[in-house]
């Protein structure tokens, strides 16, 4: 029933918030109830849009007590601002990644949710999508035997073509790094667990970008946050992955990602999809067979990980799209940028548990059996 679902607020109504506000309407347990962005008219738009009750002020959506969460979509540089102001009005906050820019603020979130006795989480979420859970089934399985490597490529000629606002993602918190690179991480992690030291080049091959749309068409950006990182992860599991992130090339092949086990090997579609296709190479079999997918949400499924959360809540039991899951890919991906600062190669600082996976057989719009 509508009374016993989680009330949402969304502060941010860009891009992202679309995707959000029409997946979040899947699901039976959450309800948007608001949204809020800077810009007023934005915010009546978007609502409007989506038949959401309310749009507001920022401070008016956190000072309304009928939201529960909050879900963060402002632009990275603020992710962590948000989601202490959000907690400190006794909310639980979800953002949009990186869970912070740096990993002060990161663990500052994390202290502020602890102290206030609530949850934080953060996107990616589409590692709950069916193709991924198909994957993690498959490696729990032991399909392809002790995973002992993996490889990931994130390779494009970056957002500024057809973004309307791209500045953001060419400064620190952007780049092909942050903006892509939890998608693979969080993906590595929920398939391999955590990661326990990084090494790295990185570097910013282009010093300005030309916007190719929109009414910042034509406009410069300058570009102050890496361009193309190339990485080697050491997994605790003793499993050791490259991975490639850039906005520098203008076409490649490379498969997105793959696991390599003792026994086969495992291609893992777009971490940046909800869906399929899973292909597996067996030890005693010639070629890659397809493998039919063994969970749902394979379609864009934006607000998964919210609806997870508040499940979570009210059970007790961890969510999976979790801060500390967050902060570790953060923490990765600082140790990323460390590591080719400093030519060595960086101890992490944090870990986390794999997150549970999702049972099989869940019902569209549930994510409990």
């Amino acid at each position: 029933m509508a009374s016993e679902r989680t009330k949402i607020g969304i502060i941010g109504c860009g891009n992202i918030a679309s995707a959000y506000m029409t997946a979040g309407q899947r699901f039976d347990n959450i309800e948007i109830v608001s949204c809020a962005d800077l810009d007023m008219e934005r915010a009546k738009a978007k609502a409007a849009e989506h038949n959401v009750p309310k749009a507001y002020s920022v401070e008016e959506l956190l000072a309304d007590a009928d939201v529960e969460i909050v879900v963060n979509l402002t632009v990275p540089k603020v992710h962590a601002q948000i989601a202490i102001a959000s907690l400190q009005a006794g909310k639980h906050a979800y953002s949009e990644k990186p869970f912070a820019v740096t990993r002060e603020d990161g663990k500052k979130v994390l202290e502020t949710a602890a102290a206030m006795g609530l949850r934080c989480g953060c996107a990616p979420d589409t590692f709950l999508g069916g193709g991924i859970q198909t994957c993690r089934k498959l490696i729990d399985d032991g399909w392809i035997g002790r995973p002992i490597g993996a490889t990931a490529f994130m390779m494009g000629r970056g957002p500024e073509q057809w973004h309307p606002d791209p500045d953001f993602f060419y400064q620190t918190g952007g780049g092909p790094l942050f903006d892509m690179g939890p998608y693979y991480l969080t993906c590595l992690t929920n398939l391999l667990g955590p990661t326990k030291s990084a090494a790295s080049s990185a570097g910013v091959s282009f010093t300005e970008r030309v916007v190719g749309s929109g009414v910042h068409k034509d406009e410069i950006i300058k570009v102050n946050t890496p361009t193309h990182v190339n990485g080697i992860l050491e997994f605790v599991s003793g499993a050791v992955g490259t991975i490639t992130t850039s906005f520098d090339v203008w076409g490649s092949e490379h498969r997105n990602l793959e696991i390599y086990g003792s026994e086969g090997t495992l291609l893992v579609p777009d971490p940046n999809s909800f869906g399929g296709p899973v292909r597996v190479k067996r030890s005693n079999h010639e070629g890659f067979i397809e493998v039919p997918l063994t969970h749902g949400y394979t379609e864009q499924n934006r607000s998964i990980g919210v609806a997870d959360m508040a499940l979570a809540i009210k059970s007790g039991r961890p969510h999976r799209a979790s801060g500390d899951l967050a902060y570790h890919v953060l923490d990765i991906m600082h140790s990323l940028y460390d590591a080719s600062r400093e030519r060595k190669y960086v101890d992490l600082e944090s870990t986390v548990e794999r997150p549970a996976a999702l049972p099989v057989g869940l019902r569209p719009g549930k994510l409990e059996v």
